[in-house]
């Protein structure tokens, strides 16, 4: 018992840990697939200014058409028009730190677009090397907060390494896939497992329980047997003069 009790605290401060990670910056090699927690709603018709879905710096895109069908899926679930920038350097810099990569991101969502319903997503890759940033509008984030954002980058992380992929699919389906987990709250396996322990919990103390109950029963029994299975002269020296006193008549009386 003592044993299920402690997997059951184990299993329960697994479960409520929280994933960390920096609003702005994501360093590659993570992919650790953040969970969707948090019931969302997407950002109502009108609020974006629809624009254009990328840049292309590097000239990686030839298939436009593979590209923003990932991007529209994701702007159609959560309401947020997402902007890829594609690029090799920031300011010059092939390892910007993160400062500069978000002054570079402000100067570019201004230059971009012309309300706060946007994403925009910074994929800068140099020697084999990538890193990513992130801007969301202020409205943007009322969908596209830290968790939502840490799931579109893991999705970046994990394609980035499928060589089945091309340039645009691999954006496509990062976008794509990542639009449909944050719009839905992912189930927990740790939720299955606790509830397993938890009945297993229940049982072994409902066993312990009955074994307690059924060695007091038999120790009662074995109590009342022994009783009943004791000769009366055993009681007291006085029983079996009592028992013949009542037997015997008396001659004294008249």
């Amino acid at each position: 018992m003592i044993v299920c009790i402690a997997i059951l605290i184990f299993m329960a401060v697994i479960f409520s840990s929280s994933q960390g990670g920096s609003p702005f910056s994501f360093s590659p090699g993570g992919g650790g697939g953040t969970q969707s927690t948090t019931v969302r709603e997407p950002l109502p018709a009108g609020a974006v200014t629809e624009t254009a879905y990328y840049t292309d710096e590097l000239g990686w895109i030839g298939n436009e058409t593979k590209l923003v069908a990932g991007m529209k899926n994701f702007y159609k679930k959560t309401g947020v028009q997402p902007h890829l920038y594609i690029t090799d350097n920031i300011y010059g810099v092939t390892s910007p730190n993160d400062a500069m990569a978000e002054e570079f991101a402000t100067e570019l969502y201004d230059s971009l677009f012309s309300d706060e319903a946007h994403l925009l997503l910074i994929f800068l890759e140099y020697n084999n090397n990538y890193h990513t940033w992130y801007m969301a509008g202020r409205q943007a984030k009322t969908v596209i907060d830290l968790e939502a954002a840490n799931i579109l980058l893991d999705y970046i992380d994990r394609y980035y390494y499928d060589s089945n992929l091309t340039d645009e699919e691999y954006f496509s389906k990062a976008f794509n896939d990542a639009g449909e987990r944050i719009m839905k709250v992912t189930t927990s396996p740790w939720i299955g497992v606790l509830i397993v322990f938890g009945v297993l919990l229940i049982a072994l103390l409902l066993l312990v329980f009955w074994r307690m109950r059924k060695k007091q029963k038999n120790l009662e029994a074995e109590q009342t047997e022994k009783i009943l299975g004791t000769p009366l002269e055993t009681f007291g020296g006085d029983a079996a003069g009592l028992a013949q006193k009542y037997e015997e008549p008396d001659n004294n009386k008249p």
